[in-house]
């Protein structure tokens, strides 16, 4: 194990957000989201199982054998925390490990937009982060939990699979349950998460229509609800969700999301100039128009209404990719490949802004 913690220590040193091992293959870290290769020896099939066997959670060990791949969260003392995956390719054992730093990262540092702090401090409703894999969601909604409990007296309760941050109780009170070792599943304990007095409640991920229903209970009857999504844009996030419903159940759960959405921020993560990466993000905020839009079954507009509604908060992927080559923060080029309508964005780099969203509305 003084091998494996040499290695998950140089990743932290090099400044890797990740660490994959797999037998008689080349070591391989992932810095600034590309693979590098670190030289060194092969891992083999006996060390990895060691491994293996030293870093799984008890609970999950017969999981592993039964399901081929899990979740947990390890914790290297002296090194940090990592998020981990556990599972099997052509027989063998692999790891990847993703190093979850130990402070919570501010707004401020992480490069978010402002208007996450109103966010933030919702009294009620459901709060989406959405995203691509490995965007940057998590660590958003962490930074929103962190403001919360360093500014409001609240009782947290989060349910993650598995629990990635771990945070200390501030002016909130703050209880973690990681699934399989807290709570059998999402499912359970989000069937009893009500009758433990919260007041904000955050979902690792929504990834059924069952996660979903008890949000939208738990936002009816007066709590906040973080959580995180998988999609592309915030205005495709509502045909999303009701995806997770059966046809004839859409209706109701598209109405019911028109009352208790309160926002939905979507990111992109964009190489910086000084050679990092900072966050590109769409924010859709439940306004009048857009509430109205869900109510009506008029989805296909909410991309105007985003791209419209400055004045209230929303800003699009476009939009916010303009304003970081505007404050130098990236390039033009990194800007227009991660823009929606790179055509678009290369006309406002030329002075040129068409605002569709308004004909569209009107």
């Amino acid at each position: 194990m003084e091998t494996f913690r040499k290695i998950l220590a140089a990743a932290v040193d090099g400044g890797a957000s990740d660490v994959h091992l797999k037998i008689a293959a080349p070591i391989v870290f992932r810095i600034n989201r590309r693979l590098v290769v670190v030289e060194g020896p092969y891992p083999t099939e006996e060390w990895l199982n060691t491994v293996v066997e030293n870093v799984l959670p008890r609970h999950l060990k017969s999981r592993i054998e039964e399901l081929r791949e899990v979740d947990f969260s390890y914790f290297m003392p002296g090194v940090g925390r990592f998020r981990t995956n556990c599972f099997h390719q052509r027989g063998q054992y692999c790891l990847a490990l993703r190093y979850v730093k130990t402070q919570v990262p501010g707004f401020e540092e992480l490069g978010l937009m402002p208007q996450l702090r109103q966010i933030a401090e919702s009294p009620r409703g459901i709060v989406l982060l959405a995203g691509s894999t490995g965007c940057g969601k998590s660590t958003t909604l962490a930074a929103m939990v962190e403001h919360i409990n360093a500014n409001f007296r609240k009782h947290i309760i989060t349910l993650e699979d598995p629990i990635e941050y771990v945070f200390e109780d501030n002016q909130s009170v703050i209880e973690q349950r990681e699934i399989g070792l807290d709570t059998l599943s999402f499912e359970e304990g989000l069937k009893h998460v009500l009758r433990q007095d919260p007041d904000v409640i955050m979902i690792g991920e929504m990834r059924d229509s069952t996660s979903f229903t008890a949000a939208m209970a738990a936002a009816d009857t007066g709590h906040l609800v973080l959580s995180t999504l998988h999609t592309t844009n915030a205005s495709q996030s509502i045909g999303r969700i009701l995806d997770f419903f059966k046809p004839d159940e859409r209706e109701q759960i598209r109405r019911q999301l028109a009352g208790t959405m309160q926002a939905v921020v979507c990111q992109r993560m964009v190489p910086t100039i000084a050679g990092g990466m900072t966050p590109a993000q769409e924010i859709m905020i439940n306004s009048g128009t857009v509430r109205k839009l869900i109510e009506e079954n008029r989805l296909e507009r909410l991309a105007a209404a985003i791209e419209t509604g400055s004045e209230e908060g929303m800003i699009n992927f476009n939009q916010s990719l303009f304003q970081l080559v505007k404050d130098g923060k990236v390039s033009q080029a990194d800007a227009l490949a991660k823009a929606t309508n790179a055509q678009a964005l290369e006309m406002n780099f030329q002075g040129i802004f068409l605002t569709e969203g308004k004909r569209i509305l009107g």
